[in-house]
C-alpha cells in the first residue's frame, strides 16, 4: 500500500496530536519548494466561524474525509446533521472516539457505509491532496456521493495551482515521517479535474483567508 499522511502510529502527526504541536509538510528532493505549516492544534480545537459556515453549505448525511481529531464531524453534529469521519491515522481516530465523535479508521478508497448516498462530502485542511492524485480522489467522491449531493473542497488561493509531489511531515523535534504522495490544487485546476469524473464546479468563495469550492454532479 502506498504510504499516506497519518498512516502508522509513531510518526510525527501522532506525537503532534498529543502536544498540540505544529508540523511542516516538506517536499522531498525539491530544496527550492516551500514547506507548508500544518497547525495540528487548530485541527484539535472546536470549529470556528468559517468552519461552521462551510458546514452550513451542506446537509446530512455528511462524510468528512481525512477527519483528523474530528472537529468538522462534531460541527456537523452540532448543526443537526448525521455525520461520520474517516481517517487512516489510528492516533487521530483514537482522539476523536475518546471525545465521542463518530469516526472510522479507514481510507476513502475502502468500502464505506452509505456508498452513493452521502449528501455532503468534506475535503478540508488540504485533504484534496490525499494520495497525491486529485482526479482519483474526486472519482471516488463521485462514487460515494448522492445524485443530489455536493463535495465541499478547501483549495489553494492560486486558482491555477495543480501540483503533486512526494513529501514528509516533520515535527517540532525534527523527526520526519516516511515519504508519501501529496497534492495542492486551486479552483480552476479543480474544476478541470472534476469535469473528468462527472462533477461540476458550481460555486467558489473565500472567507477568512481560506478558499472553498462546491462540486455537484453534472446534469
Amino acid at each position: 500500500m502506498t504510504p499516506t499522511f497519518g498512516a502508522g502510529g509513531g510518526e510525527p502527526y501522532a506525537r503532534a496530536l498529543q502536544n498540540d504541536g505544529q508540523l511542516l509538510l516538506v517536499p522531498v528532493g525539491a530544496p527550492d519548494s516551500r514547506s507548508l505549516v500544518m497547525d495540528v492544534a487548530r485541527w484539535s480545537s472546536a470549529a470556528d466561524a468559517t468552519d461552521m459556515s462551510l458546514i452550513e453549505e451542506g446537509t446530512g448525511p455528511l462524510l468528512d474525509i481525512g477527519c483528523g481529531p474530528g472537529r468538522m464531524v462534531r460541527a456537523a453534529l452540532t448543526a443537526g446533521y448525521s455525520a461520520l469521519g474517516i481517517d487512516v491515522s489510528r492516533a487521530a481516530v483514537g482522539v476523536a472516539l475518546a471525545a465521542g465523535v463518530p469516526v472510522l479508521e479507514a481510507s476513502v478508497f475502502d468500502r464505506l457505509p452509505l456508498e452513493g448516498e452521502w449528501m455532503t462530502l468534506l475535503l478540508v485542511d488540504g485533504n484534496i491532496g490525499i494520495g497525491g492524485d486529485p482526479t482519483a480522489l474526486l472519482e471516488r467522491c463521485a462514487e460515494l456521493l448522492s445524485p443530489t449531493g455536493c463535495v465541499l473542497v478547501e483549495v489553494q488561493r492560486d486558482a491555477m495551482l495543480d501540483r503533486t509531489y512526494d513529501c514528509t511531515v516533520v515535527g517540532d523535534d525534527g523527526c520526519a515521517s516516511a515519504s508519501f504522495p501529496w497534492a495542492e490544487i486551486g479552483s480552476s485546476a479543480l474544476a478541470a479535474r472534476a469535469a473528468e469524473v462527472g462533477l461540476t464546479l458550481v460555486q467558489t468563495w473565500t472567507r477568512d483567508g481560506r478558499s472553498f469550492c462546491r462540486l455537484e454532479r453534472q446534469n
